[in-house]
């Protein structure tokens, strides 16, 4: 598994995410999750008008 270095800014800002006892994987899995969601909604708009 890669090893990623972050600075205390991106460190404080992901503890600030966290839940509970969520670990760093799992708030960096829901980022992701949240921008791919977010990523597909800008490319691929439904058509309301029907």
């Amino acid at each position: 598994m890669p090893k990623l270095q972050l600075d205390e800014e991106t460190v404080e800002r992901l503890d600030s995410l966290r839940v509970e006892d969520e670990s760093y994987d799992e708030i960096i899995n829901e980022l992701i999750n949240i921008y791919e969601a977010e990523e597909m909604t800008l490319f691929h708009p439904e058509d309301a008008s029907g």
